[in-house]
């Protein structure tokens, strides 16, 4: 499959790091799409091979975001530099999930990311090719794309981080006003179909409650982190319990904050320094 980079150019350039921002070229949605790439400090001068993050942003948001409204300029790269890292922001569809839409070739955002951009990184980029040295995390919709990516493809993926994710579509849990819950329920149906379930035992495969089995069987290493005032906490508790039932080693975080900039800013650094204790190297 053919993909073209139509433009390289400095997102930001800091001291050390580098940021590339590159439109990438996706065949199989026929659009283009944009990501910022990350480099550590010592890239250029070096021959090494590098471990990847790739790290998802929420609804309605850009490839830019954690690079423009994190509380902490230069975060990103800043803790591309501290772990020697490839930290890839890619930017996606609003409202996506970077679910495959059954309903529309726009949203086939899946594949995408698995078939398109992970093989152009590796291809354009001194990665260290190989599901040991890759890992992935997001926010709110980013979490929920992260969660469903890795438990879904864990020949790719070694471990996976998600902060404030949608750990279940099921707006019944969301603590939102009615009429954004209809409007999400409407986005649902025209993505994804009006015969989805929702309900224990059998949850539907688009939701990270529905993927259950896949979870269990991949071995990852997963960091679950949400605020005790957001408004998402109970799809994330859900999930919680339903791998503590099955036995599934996890790690949870709860903490003081919401739905915020200032909270995944302070929660980023956990999770990239939890995803590097299970980078590999070699």
């Amino acid at each position: 499959m053919k993909k073209a980079l139509f433009l390289i150019y400095f997102f930001s350039t800091l001291a050390f790091s580098q940021v590339d921002t590159l439109t990438v070229r996706s065949e199989i949605m026929d659009k283009n799409l944009k990501a910022a790439i990350t480099l550590p400090e010592g890239y250029a001068e070096s021959n090494t091979k590098y471990p990847v993050v790739y790290l998802l942003h929420g609804g309605f948001g850009a490839f830019s975001d954690w690079h423009q409204k994190v509380t902490e300029p230069g975060l990103v790269p800043k803790l591309a530099d501290q772990y020697q890292l490839i930290i890839v922001t890619p930017g996606v569809g609003p409202s996506s999930y970077y679910y495959d839409s059954p309903m529309m070739d726009s949203v086939q955002y899946e594949s995408y990311i698995i078939r398109e951009l992970i093989p152009f990184i590796d291809q354009n980029y001194r990665t260290l090719d190989q599901k040991e040295s890759r890992a992935i995390t997001g926010l709110s919709m980013g979490g929920h794309g992260a969660m469903m990516l890795a438990a879904k493809h864990p020949d790719l993926f070694t471990a996976v981080g998600t902060m404030s994710g949608v750990m279940n579509i099921d707006t019944r849990l969301w603590k939102v006003p009615e009429d954004f819950r209809n409007i999400r329920v409407g986005q649902q149906k025209a993505m994804l179909g009006a015969d989805l379930n929702y309900d224990a035992p059998i949850f539907n495969p688009y939701t990270v409650m529905g993927l259950l089995d896949q979870l269990e069987q991949n071995g990852q290493d997963i960091l679950i982190d949400c605020g005790v005032d957001d408004f998402l906490i109970e799809t994330n508790r859900q999930l919680h319990q339903a791998l503590l039932d099955r036995e599934v080693p996890h790690e949870y975080t709860e903490r003081p904050g919401a739905h915020t900039w200032q909270y995944w800013t302070e929660a980023l650094p956990v999770h990239i320094l939890f995803l590097n204790r299970h980078l590999s190297r070699e």
